[in-house]
């Protein structure tokens, strides 16, 4: 099939890149002449292992990107996959969204083959109805030949083409059995006898990402919190968590306890969640509960800091800016809330990561930036490991080179060894 695809973000450009691959031909489409200059070249606009070969492969060929929307009337299907942030209130935004929903369907306002709209992007259930199908419909003149569906993604930064080329799930929210099969063909070249389709309406299927991800979210909250216990009891979180990690109906995946979470899904998600049920006149406790407990982890890691190491004047390294390993995105990253505290204690930071320093540098600019974890390591009074990328854990004898070799960690990616104060966050 010839696959539009308007926005490309994180989710637009994954997508596009993996619709390429699976032999589709796809027109990216973006309001940023950077990121279409950037994707025709060749190059990902965004770092995530596999995205750069694939755009290689397949730029110039069977991927092109463009900011004009006259490709759309040509092609056959139309995915949406414009960003939709997080208002103050913690409602999603859709000005974004509503705009290309709306040029979408100027777009295809002549058109008179019938064309699947989806959207891709995550929103809430309510706003389907009442704001895009509107701006979609609107924009076409109420061209009857378009059908509107939903598809969500379920993509994680650091595996997400991975991910996409072997999904757990397709969700297909439709309303028609046209959509549904031609949405379902979209992704033959993925499918196969076990993997399980959900073919349901269009409201059920963006409440399922928004369930999905509220579940995952209260997971890592609850084993934080049971974490937090154990630290009080003087036992190790992990070698519970693994106990309880052997019944089937917890298994052991979401059961590392931490720092918490953090990215552009999770806190947006989990947020909007919240604040659409309380429009409705429902408390969420709950997803309150697991915001709440996910907030004060950072606290707790500067607080054990504490413990060995007065911040006032001290140099403290922070190792891991990025909210994951395998990704440079430091949206609602744990490390932005440690800083904060840090500073607020009157330390002097020294910071490094792979990947992400310079978006972090954008945020705070007057930290120091090292350029190997060894270099922020030499002479720091004290060691917060808030991302555990896999070179961290292979750090052993740059930590004598501390002034007082203090570690605490918040990925249990550090042994414990003699020679170093080693704080767990939770163990």
């Amino acid at each position: 099939m010839h696959i539009t695809v308007i926005g490309s973000g994180y989710v637009g450009t994954t997508v596009s890149a993996c619709f390429a691959e699976m032999g589709h031909t796809v027109t990216a489409i973006d309001i940023d002449q950077g990121i279409v200059d950037t994707l025709n070249g060749g190059e990902a606009p965004i770092s995530e292992p596999g995205l750069d070969e694939l755009i290689a492969k397949h730029a110039g060929g069977r991927f092109t990107a463009s900011t004009s929307y006259d490709a759309v009337p040509e092609t056959d299907i139309t995915f949406l996959a414009i960003g939709t942030p997080s208002n103050a209130d913690g409602s999603i935004d859709l000005a974004g969204l509503e705009a290309a929903a709306k040029a979408t369907g100027e777009a295809l306002a002549q058109k008179s083959n019938r064309h699947l709209v989806v959207i891709k992007s995550t929103v809430t259930p309510p706003s389907i109805r009442a704001v895009l199908e509107p701006a979609i419909r609107s924009g076409s003149n109420d061209n009857a030949a378009i059908d509107i569906a939903t598809n969500p993604e379920f993509l994680r930064e650091g595996t997400a083409v991975s991910d996409f080329q072997d999904p757990d799930k397709l969700v297909v929210g439709t309303d028609s059995e046209w959509a549904t099969d031609r949405l379902t063909a979209v992704y033959e070249p993925l499918l196969d006898s076990e993997m399980p389709i959900v073919d349901t309406d269009p409201e059920t299927a963006a409440m399922i990402k928004y369930a999905n991800n509220a579940f995952l979210a209260s997971k890592i909250s609850l084993i934080n919190d049971l974490g937090n216990i154990c630290k009080e009891f003087g036992l190790d979180a992990y070698e519970v968590a693994d106990a309880i990690g052997l019944d089937d109906r917890i298994s052991e995946q979401f059961l590392r306890s931490g720092v918490g979470w953090g990215g552009s899904c999770f806190p947006k998600d989990v947020n909007a969640l919240i604040a659409a049920a309380k429009s409705e006149g429902y408390e969420p406790a709950m997803l309150e509960a697991a915001v709440t407990v996910n907030d004060r982890q950072p606290d707790r890691l500067v607080a054990a800091l504490q413990e060995h190491v007065d911040l006032e004047g001290a140099r403290i390294a922070v190792l891991g800016l990025a909210f994951k390993p395998d990704t440079d995105d430091i949206r609602n990253s744990r490390a932005i809330p440690v800083i904060d505290a840090l500073q607020a204690g009157g330390a002097d930071i020294v910071a490094y990561d792979p990947v992400a320093a310079e978006q972090m540098a954008d945020r705070f600019p007057d930290i120091e930036y090292a350029e190997t974890a060894a270099e922020a390591l030499t002479g720091a009074d004290g060691v917060a490991v808030v991302t555990d990328w896999e070179e961290f854990s292979e750090l052993d004898e740059e930590f004598n080179t501390m002034s007082t070799p203090v570690v605490v960690d918040g990925r249990r990616c550090i042994e414990r060894r003699d020679g170093i104060v080693y704080e767990g966050l939770t163990w």
